[in-house]
Order: structure tokens, then sequence, then C-alpha cells
């Protein structure tokens, strides 16, 4: 219920609706509510959750732990690679078209079709 309420929810966790528009509810049973579009692939897995929660490698999520570190987004039209840019905006990751990345169908064929949004070897250093 904290979380639900939270503010930090708002800023860092990212809302993904189902094929009908509903929100994606948090859930603790088995696969829960997001696993059974990426558990196939760990590394999949792994980059939708890290985006989900915005603790990905990029300046956004560096930032909070680096403040005064000079970042250049590498897109050039943003002065700090935001996770909403990458997943809307950023012509680097254009591998896969569709405005609806909030659905959660949709953002994982993002992913899939973007395979260094939101890896490692994509980081920051």
């Amino acid at each position: 219920m904290t979380f639900q309420a939270s503010d930090i929810k708002e800023q860092n966790f990212l809302e993904l609706l189902d094929d009908e528009n509903n929100p994606l509810e948090l859930s603790y049973s088995k696969d829960g509510t997001w696993l059974k579009y990426f558990g196939h692939s760990n590394s999949l897995c792994a980059r939708s959750s890290r985006t989900i929660i915005n603790h990905t490698p990029i300046e956004e999520y560096c930032l909070r732990f680096f403040p005064c570190k000079d970042f250049k987004y590498p897109c050039g039209n943003y002065s700090i690679e935001l996770r909403k840019h990458i997943l809307h905006k950023c012509k680097r990751f254009n591998n896969y078209w569709n405005p609806r990345r909030d659905i959660i169908g949709h953002f994982v064929s993002f992913l899939i079709f973007n395979s260094s949004a939101f890896s490692f070897g994509n980081s920051i250093t």
C-alpha cells in the first residue's frame, strides 16, 4: 500500500498497461504480472526489470549517485539520457516503432528489437 501511494512510484516506476489498456498491477503469484511476457529470456527479463524500476545504466539513474558528473547524451537532442526519451523519442533506438510503448507487448517488442537499449553494454562510463 505504501508503494502504491508513494510519489517515488510515479517518478521511477514505469506504468505499463495490458492489451485492454488496464494498468498492470504488482502480483506475487506464480510468474507475476510481467514475467509471462519476458521470462523466457534472462537478458530480456533483466533489461525489462531494470527499465520498469528505472535502475538502468543511463544518465537519469547515474545522476542520483554522481550529481556532479558531466554527462553528454549520445543522440544530442537532450542534455541527459532519460528512460522516457529512450522509449518514445530517441532516434538511436528506432528499430521498433509503436507510439503505445506503455502497453506491455509493445514495450517488450521495443526491447527485443533494440537489444542495446537499457543494457550494460550501452552504459555510460
